[in-house]
């Protein structure tokens, strides 16, 4: 359950991101209707959580000094590389995200996290977190 919410949260922000965001798209597969839009959005968040899991997580630990010394401002590059990432793995599999240039891909994995953290702040009640009364 807590993985489902958390996949549709990334997802919603990810959607929220392509709005705002001109330089960070997503092409949907198939005919582009409603369901391939929200499905391909899914699988987006699906292959950015798995991203982010596995390839971010070994570049945290190796980039550790380098978060201490920049006071985690590295953190910016760090997520645009996996925004990266996920736009070349998605368009390889002929749908999802598309990402103009690095410098976007700052900005994208920066509105990405902070929608992520605010729609993460809806759900909270669903995922079962802590809660003022």
């Amino acid at each position: 359950m807590r993985f489902l919410v958390r996949l549709i949260v990334n997802a919603v922000a990810l959607w929220l991101t392509t709005l705002i965001v001109t330089g960070v798209t997503v092409d949907s597969f198939g005919e582009g209707g409603p369901v391939e839009t929200v499905l391909t959005y899914l699988l987006v968040a699906l292959v950015f959580g798995i991203v982010n899991a596995v390839i971010g997580t070994l570049i945290r630990i190796v980039a550790f000094p380098v978060y201490i010394l920049t006071l985690g401002l590295i953190s910016f590059v760090v997520n645009a590389v996996l925004l990266l990432i996920v736009a070349g793995i998605s368009t390889g599999l002929g749908f999802g995200l598309s990402v103009e240039s690095f410098g976007w891909g700052i900005v994208g994995a920066f509105v990405l996290a902070v929608f992520a953290w605010l729609v993460g702040l809806v759900a909270r009640p669903v995922l079962g977190g802590r809660g003022r009364a």
